[in-house]
């Protein structure tokens, strides 16, 4: 364990060399060793995706267990933890987390259910690498604001974006950009991702003028900041600076060159797809033409089945999304960072629906898919880094043997057939999730995986995926600060 720290505080000190010298490539650490810092970092996080959910949708598309890329043997496979530092803090008391019990896990049928984490303290742990409070997005169990990796990559010239199916202001978009006090701030934390932040793509819903079906409507405008700023951003191109109820605002400077960067809206399908390949505008904000989620919220939940109802045929895929995301933000020689969630996984999970919740695993799927097969025809391997994981597990999904068998894995009907499978909460669990990773400095992962379970064997910390970046890209000096 002594070597180990070592080791890490030896990995620590490279990564800040890397950083200050501004080379991205290797940096060499005191004992001569080449610490493999990526071009890019492309991190999918399903929310609420557990083992049980990828299993399911597994055999419900193919009839058998592990046949997703991400589940073959040239990728890394952990388990990692998810609970936060705190469930409550407030000026009369912090409660803190018992973090997660490997025996209780598989023996206590009560346990899993408590001491579970949330996406938005979940995903700022992911992002800043340390764990936090309940609903904390960006800001630390002291009140203090944290470094995103993000803007760690900004730091060294890269583009940076973020990518969902549920608004772009929910929790985990915002927990890799935004700081503020609560994840429940949604017009706050819009006008912060799209004035306050270096973003040079958001693409997630959350229209005001369309609903879960993809139809026009007069809606909810708390996604996206104001009705004043939508309007203003539908006006035309190149606006660098708003009014919202009264005060200024203004885009940012994305590349460096002293000029503030406006963003170009997208809001057609066709729009998402012809971005998918060919030149791109330097900064993209796509809002898909729906409110809440990209399909998951349609019309016809009452049917079990998933794929019965048609999709919102105006509305893109977040396989759609992906393809279009990486187009633009590689058009940066220098690379770029993208968090990229298939949001309604967890959506699923609360409602209890099998059904769509195979549905969005199946385009979390097909997302990881056009990422991998972006890395193979215009990337490679040795300059980009791929993590696919999950901010928690939403509810307790089990197979048929509970509750005689702690959380036993869902049973196989076959392909097309959905498995025999149970939900036992409409809430998060704190039971381990999985985690993959491939390419350029993934084994550095497998360091940090020194606590093990009995049954899903070595595991991280949620924490532990923001260290590993800022040791790769190094941690900067960054005036950060907190929307009033």
């Amino acid at each position: 364990m002594i070597q180990r720290k070592l080791f890490v505080l030896g990995l620590l000190t490279a990564g800040f060399a890397a950083f200050l010298s501004c080379q991205a490539d290797t940096a060499v650490n005191n004992a001569g060793n080449t610490v493999p810092a990526p071009k890019n970092v492309i991190l999918l996080i399903g929310d609420g995706m557990g083992f049980n959910h990828v299993l399911a949708a597994n055999y419900y598309t193919h009839g058998e267990a592990e046949v997703q890329p991400y589940e073959q043997e040239d990728w890394l496979q952990l388990a990692m933890a998810t609970y936060p530092a705190a469930t409550r803090v407030n000026e009369e008391d912090t409660v803190f987390s018992d973090g997660y019990s490997p025996r209780q896990a598989w023996s206590n049928l009560d346990y899993l259910p408590t001491g579970y984490t949330g996406s938005a303290e979940s995903a700022t742990a992911i992002s800043t690498g340390e764990k936090t409070y309940s609903t904390s997005i960006g800001i630390g169990i002291s009140g203090d604001t944290l470094t995103h990796i993000s803007q760690a990559a900004k730091a060294l010239g890269k583009s940076i974006g973020v990518v969902s199916s549920v608004p772009l202001s929910h929790a985990t978009p915002a927990g890799f950009a935004a700081h503020n006090g609560s994840r429940y701030n949604y017009m706050e934390i819009a006008r912060y991702l799209l004035f306050h932040t270096r973003l040079d793509l958001v693409m997630a819903p959350g229209s005001p003028d369309y609903d879960n079906d993809g139809l026009p409507t007069e809606g909810d405008i708390r996604y996206i900041g104001s009705r004043e700023i939508w309007d203003q951003f539908k006006s035309g191109e190149g606006q660098t600076a708003f009014v919202s109820n009264g005060d200024s605002l203004y885009v940012q400077d994305v590349d460096g060159d002293g000029l503030r960067d406006p963003w170009t809206l997208i809001e057609d399908r066709e729009a998402f797809q012809q971005l998918a390949g060919g030149p791109a505008p330097k900064r993209v904000l796509g809002i898909p033409k729906a409110f809440s989620t990209l399909h998951y919220g349609r019309s016809g939940a009452e049917q079990p089945e998933p794929f019965q109802q048609p999709m919102n045929e105006n509305v893109p895929s977040l396989e759609e999304l992906t393809k279009a995301s990486l187009n633009v933000l590689s058009q940066n020689d220098k690379g770029f960072f993208v968090m990229i969630e298939g949001g309604a996984i967890d959506w699923a999970g609360h409602d209890n629906h099998l059904g769509r919740m195979i549905e969005e695993q199946v385009d979390f799927n097909h997302s990881i898919g056009a990422v991998i097969e972006w890395v193979e025809k215009n990337s490679s391997w040795e300059e980009t880094l791929v993590i696919v994981t999950a901010d928690h597990e939403t509810g307790y999904l089990t197979g048929p043997a509970y509750p005689d068998q702690v959380n036993p894995p869902v049973e196989n009907r076959g392909k097309g057939m959905l498995p025999d499978a149970q939900w036992n909460s409409d809430g998060h669990t704190n039971m381990l999730v999985p985690f993959y990773a491939k390419g350029r400095g993934s084994e550095l992962f497998e360091l940090f995986a020194g606590e093990k379970d009995p049954v899903r064997g070595s595991f991280i910390q949620n924490s532990e995926i923001g260290q590993v970046l800022f040791l790769l890209w190094g941690k900067p000096e960054i005036d950060i600060h907190q929307l009033k």
